[in-house]
C-alpha cells in the first residue's frame, strides 16, 4: 500500500515537473494581472497583511492589554507569534479561495482537450507564494530590527514552503474539482476562512483555551501548520516535535488525494461548466 502511493506520489510529481515552465509562466502572468491598472500596485501585497496584522496587534496588546515575550517560553514579542503564523494562514486563504471557483474562472482552458488543466491548481498556489515571500521578509526584518538576531530556525524554512506547497496544491485540487460541480462551495469557503485564524493557535496561546477544549485543536490539521512555523520563527527551538511529523504526512497525503481525486472528476468538467 505504502508503495503504491510512493508510486502515485512520485507519477503526480513527474507530470508536474514536466509542464513546469507552462506552470511558471501561468504563475506569472497571474501575478501581473492581479495589481495591474491599480495606482499602488504591489503595494498591496505589503499593505493587507501589515494592516491586518496591525488590527490585531493593536486589539490584543491595546484592548485586551495582552503581554508576551522576554522570557525562556516566550522568548520574542507578540508580533512576532502572530506574523509566524498568520502569514502562512494568510496564503492558504488565498489559495482556498482561488481553489473554490478556479475551474469556472478558466472555463475556457479547461473546455480545450489538449490543455493540461492539472497545472492550475498548481499554478494558483505558486501564484499565492508571492505573499508569503514578502510576508516573510517583513518578518525578518521585524525580527531582525526589534532583537537585534534572527533565530538560526529560519534555515528550515524551505522545508516547511515545500510541505505547504504540497497541502495547498492538493487542497486546492479538491476544491477545484467539487466547486466545478457545487457551485456553493465558494461560500462555504469564505465563512471557513473568516472562523479558520480562530480555530488554530494564531492569535493566542493555547494555553489561554479552557482546557475542555484544548484537546481539539491537535485535531486540526492547520494548527500543526502554525506550530511548525512558529517554532521556525518565533521559538527558534521545536517546541512541538510530533507537528513535524504530522504535518509533512499530511502534506503528503493531501497532496496525493488532491491528484487522485481530481483526475477522478475531471472527466466531466467540460459538460458541467
Amino acid at each position: 500500500m505504502v508503495a503504491g502511493y510512493a508510486r502515485s506520489f512520485v507519477g503526480h510529481m513527474t507530470y508536474l515537473y514536466r509542464h513546469r515552465v507552462l506552470t511558471l509562466e501561468l504563475a506569472r502572468r497571474e501575478i501581473l494581472d492581479r495589481y495591474a491598472g491599480q495606482m499602488m500596485g504591489i503595494i498591496w501585497a505589503i499593505g493587507h497583511p501589515l494592516i491586518l496584522v496591525a488590527v490585531f496587534v493593536f486589539i490584543y496588546q491595546y484592548v485586551f492589554g495582552i503581554r508576551v515575550g522576554g522570557t525562556r517560553e516566550m522568548p520574542l514579542d507578540y508580533t512576532t507569534y502572530l506574523l509566524s503564523s498568520l502569514i502562512p494562514w494568510m496564503v492558504f486563504q488565498e489559495v482556498l479561495g482561488k481553489g473554490a471557483v478556479l475551474m469556472h474562472g478558466n472555463a475556457a482552458l479547461v473546455k480545450q482537450v489538449v490543455f493540461p488543466i492539472e497545472v492550475l491548481p498548481v499554478k494558483a498556489v505558486v501564484a499565492s507564494f508571492a505573499t508569503q515571500f514578502i510576508g516573510t521578509a517583513c518578518l525578518i526584518t521585524w525580527v531582525y530590527s526589534k532583537h537585534g538576531a534572527v533565530p538560526w530556525t529560519y534555515c528550515v524554512l524551505p522545508f516547511l514552503w515545500g510541505c505547504q506547497f504540497l497541502m495547498m496544491s492538493g487542497i486546492c485540487m479538491v476544491l477545484a474539482a467539487i466547486g466545478a460541480y457545487f457551485r456553493d462551495l465558494k461560500d462555504f469557503v469564505q465563512v471557513f476562512n473568516t472562523v479558520g485564524i480562530y480555530l488554530m493557535p494564531t492569535v493566542y496561546l493555547p494555553e489561554w483555551v479552557p482546557e475542555t477544549f484544548r484537546p481539539l485543536l491537535s485535531y486540526n490539521p492547520f494548527s500543526h501548520l502554525a506550530w511548525c512555523y512558529q517554532d521556525a520563527c518565533y521559538f527558534g527551538r521545536f517546541d512541538h516535535p510530533w507537528s513535524w511529523l504530522i504535518f509533512p504526512l499530511l502534506s503528503v497525503l493531501a497532496f496525493d488525494l488532491g491528484n487522485r481525486l481530481f483526475r477522478k472528476l475531471k472527466v466531466c468538467f467540460g459538460s458541467v461548466l
